[in-house]
């Protein structure tokens, strides 16, 4: 019973793993491309700087009655830059194509 218990999860398993396989993924995109991305603690002016302006800046999240830090969103053609009051905490490569497996566009 155990053996057949494990050969029903190791099918579906693999059955699993060859329908995910014609996926791209958004991890393996960025693996193999060098794209420059602003540096964790750069200032909006300094990611301005380098960068050029974005292509939108979204309207800020949080802040309210200061619980949390506001986060500030910048949009550009292949990344999006997420700032902390006004120093960036993060930069994420943007989905590529609909059917690339990766974060999900903003939320506007």
């Amino acid at each position: 019973m155990m053996r057949l218990s494990i050969a029903l999860t190791t099918a579906a398993l693999l059955a699993a793993a060859g329908s995910a396989s014609a996926d791209t993924l958004l991890i393996e995109r960025v693996q193999h491309e060098t794209v420059a991305m602003p540096a964790r603690g750069s200032s909006m002016s300094q990611v301005e700087a380098r960068f050029g302006a974005p292509a939108e800046r979204m309207d800020p999240r949080g802040g309210q009655k200061r619980q949390w830090p506001t986060i500030h969103r910048w949009v550009y053609p292949a990344f999006t830059v997420y700032f902390e009051n006004s120093r960036v905490i993060d930069a994420v490569a943007n989905q590529a194509t609909p059917g690339e497996t990766g974060p999900k566009p903003p939320i506007r």
